[in-house]
């Protein structure tokens, strides 16, 4: 009983509950990012001292008049962890102050210009707690 207690408290279940409109939804993701791989745009997130910075890298015209970054982090299983938060723009950079738990973290990042989406990147890392 232990172990089937265990086992179903512990599984993070489904990933996605219908499978068509996410492949849709990824081949659609797969193709704008492509799209601005081609156009030189990439960020790089990083976290010291408290602070979440996030740098974009791409060209001024799509760079110009971001307000802001919204980032999502959420453990590779379970979802009691997950937390959002809005990164706002300090010179060219976006950041905000914050703590991580240790271990594994995806972060989603996604670049807001008027409300609409101009970048988005999901980024694996591995935090040592802070």
């Amino acid at each position: 009983v232990l172990m089937a207690y265990l086992a179903s408290s512990s599984w993070s279940g489904m990933l996605s509950k219908n499978t068509y409109v996410a492949s849709q939804d990824f081949n659609r993701n797969a193709a704008r990012a492509r799209e601005w791989a081609r156009e030189g745009l990439k960020g790089n997130l990083s976290f010291e001292g408290g602070m979440f910075r996030y740098r974009l890298e791409g060209p001024s015209h799509v760079l110009a008049g971001i307000d802001h970054v919204e980032a999502t982090f959420h453990r590779p299983v379970g979802d009691k962890q997950d937390f959002s938060m809005t990164l706002n723009r300090l010179d060219d950079q976006f950041v905000a102050p914050g703590a991580l738990g240790a271990g594994p973290w995806i972060v989603d990042l996604a670049a807001i210009r008027q409300g609409e989406l101009v970048f988005h990147q999901a980024e694996r890392i591995v935090s040592g707690g802070q």
